[in-house]
């Protein structure tokens, strides 16, 4: 099984934002810590600011059997963009979100690219990643 785990902008400087919306942990350990806890998944790590990249990637695994694990950042409540990729990318996607977008802002509250995953988590930090790959593998063994 592959999955991409695509992270948006700002989620690299994880560990010096907000550490009580997005806890303490960096995004480098979050890598390591879905490998450690899913060895048998072929996983690829992709960050970027820049949402034409985001898109870029999301195109190029489109039809490679990657299902997708994506915390957009603020691109969520904008980006129609990466939305139209998610589209077209086969496998099952799952968005995620470090904060509990609940409590936050009305802004946040539009979830633009989340309408074009399967479904999205919120509120759990770095557990929410671990959670996604734990879905995905469950919705494949039931053909779902």
């Amino acid at each position: 099984m592959k999955i991409a785990i695509v992270n948006g902008a700002n989620l690299n400087l994880l560990g010096e934002r907000d550490q009580f919306k997005y806890g303490t942990t960096t995004l480098d350990s979050i890598n390591t810590g879905l490998q450690k806890a899913f060895p048998e998944v072929e996983f690829s790590f992709f960050q970027s600011n820049i949402e034409g990249e985001i898109v870029d990637f999301l195109q190029s695994v489109r039809n490679s059997g990657h299902h997708i694990v994506i915390n957009p950042g603020g691109y969520a409540h904008t980006s129609v963009v990466i939305r139209d990729a998610l589209e077209l990318v086969k496998g099952i996607k799952v968005e995620v979100h470090l904060s509990h977008l609940a409590n936050r802002e009305d802004f946040r509250q539009q979830l633009v690219t989340a309408t074009a995953c399967d479904g999205y988590i919120s509120g759990f930090r770095e557990t929410g990643y671990k959670a996604a790959v734990f879905l995905i593998q469950e919705i494949l063994k039931k053909g779902e």
